[in-house]
């Protein structure tokens, strides 16, 4: 079944290594729905990730390319209820004196906050899942959005489970 798909990829933090991951994507004609990259609490490793739609063996293929690459440490894929994913969306929107106390009440029913405000715009920041950022996206619409940025999603596995390993995963140390 075709569905989304939530990989991590903990890699080495130098100059090229994004690269090297959406040129690995671009030979195999799969195509990236979101892609996430920053720091972690472990010093030189970054955390990347990748949402990207297609067939469970598809995706494991890619996943097991993307673990031979030499700046790549280790690969997970995030799924399902054990793992939390978020998004931050930040949405310009026109606000005249008599559309402002209407957009501000819908920004509040979504407990998203007003970053800025300008004589004739509101800036809208929003968390929440992909569902609940379209909503809200589809509600300003009609005010006319001036500008929209996301960050594609991130995501981090619940808890202190332990996470299902995939069959090349070894029970290797965690990193230090």
């Amino acid at each position: 079944m075709v569905e989304n798909r939530t990989l991590v990829a903990l890699v080495e933090d130098r100059p090229g290594v994004l690269s090297r991951v959406a040129s690995l994507f671009r030979r195999r004609a799969f195509n990236i729905e979101s892609i996430a990259v920053g720091h972690t609490e472990q010093p030189g490793l970054s955390r990347m990730t990748i949402v990207v739609v297609g067939e469970e063996a598809e995706v494991e293929q890619v996943r097991k390319q993307l673990e031979k690459l030499v700046d790549v440490v280790k690969v997970f894929e995030l799924s399902g209820p054990s793992s939390v994913a978020r998004e931050l969306a930040l949405i310009k929107v026109k606000a005249t004196p008599q559309t402002r106390a209407e957009i501000v009440q819908i920004v509040d029913i979504f407990r998203a906050n007003i970053v800025d405000v300008a004589p004739d715009s509101l800036i809208v920041e929003a968390t929440g899942d992909e569902e609940k950022l379209a909503s809200l996206t589809n509600l300003l619409r009609g005010f006319t959005i001036r500008e929209l940025a996301r960050t594609g999603r991130i995501a981090m596995s619940r808890g202190v489970q332990e996470r299902k390993k995939s069959p090349s995963e070894t029970d290797s140390p965690p990193l230090e």
